[in-house]
């Protein structure tokens, strides 16, 4: 049997990661007088593990702003219903798209695609811009959006912008990069900067950019970083990952907050 000195240190050790996390701050009043939000986080495709995974920050992020977040794993038969209760949604990063669904030449780089996830997201992207649900698309999300409208990619960024800019760093790990913000645009607005270094994760982006999407955002190198469209009532796709240092980044985490403040407006 287990001494009480061993059951206290165990006790000690499992109590320590959650007794030293920051405390939230406090919700908005007007968010805590209206019902949370359920926002919608679409998920990586299942690994060879049989699992269905997504990084926490990006739940994390939806929590901290107010929302319940509801993930959603490729191969969903019920998205109707889904989007239906749903007050916003979130599209996630993740792998590559497949190039044959933008007219795009196969390349080695490309990995983690999933045709079943492209598939559902697709639609997904579609439905959120029809029915105007309010929408944050992250790097693969805004790219699917892009894919889903008509538009199409760059299969692997170095080859066309060469290396001056590091979209992410090698093998595939994130990186920081400048990004400029047009001061007229919705995302100018909401954070208060024309300027920002956010997390940059991807080795694609948008080359035709479908319509209605409005570019409001360009790396150093002219690569599109962020997209809004201005006939919705709130949809921001970005190519960097706000998820990622949204708890120590509050230019990021507005991201969220908006999200969520949008999605009780429209609920």
């Amino acid at each position: 049997m287990r001494s009480n000195q061993q059951l206290k240190r165990q006790l000690t050790h499992l109590r320590s990661p959650l007794s030293a996390r920051p405390p939230r701050s406090p919700l908005p009043l007007a968010l805590s007088m209206a019902r949370r939000p359920l926002i919608l986080i679409t998920t990586y495709a299942e690994n060879d593990q049989g699992s269905v995974t997504l990084p926490a920050n990006y739940i994390q992020a939806v929590r901290r702003a107010g929302g319940i977040p509801l993930l959603v794993a490729p191969g969903e038969t019920h998205m109707d219903e889904l989007l239906g209760r749903a007050d916003g949604c979130v599209l996630a990063g993740g792998g590559d798209i497949c190039p044959t669904r933008y007219g795009g030449a196969l390349h080695e780089t490309i990995y983690m695609v999933d045709l079943e996830r492209d598939e559902m997201e697709m639609a997904i992207a579609r439905q959120l811009i029809e029915q105007q649900v309010p929408t944050l698309a992250i790097c693969r999300g805004l790219q699917i959006v892009n894919v889903a409208l008509g538009g199409s990619l760059y299969e692997h960024l170095p080859e066309y912008f060469g290396n001056a800019v590091a979209h992410r760093a090698p093998p595939r790990e994130p990186t920081p990069h400048p990004v400029a913000i047009l001061a007229e645009s919705r995302l100018a607005t909401l954070t208060g900067v024309t300027s920002t270094e956010p997390m940059s994760w991807h080795h694609q982006a948008l080359r035709h950019v479908a319509s209605p999407l409005t570019v409001v955002a360009h790396a150093p190198d002219g690569v599109v970083e962020a997209v809004e469209i201005p006939s919705h009532r709130w949809f921001l796709g970005v190519q960097w990952h706000p998820e990622i240092t949204a708890a120590c980044d509050p230019i990021q985490q507005q991201l969220f907050d908006e999200l969520v403040r949008q999605a009780i407006a429209s609920a």
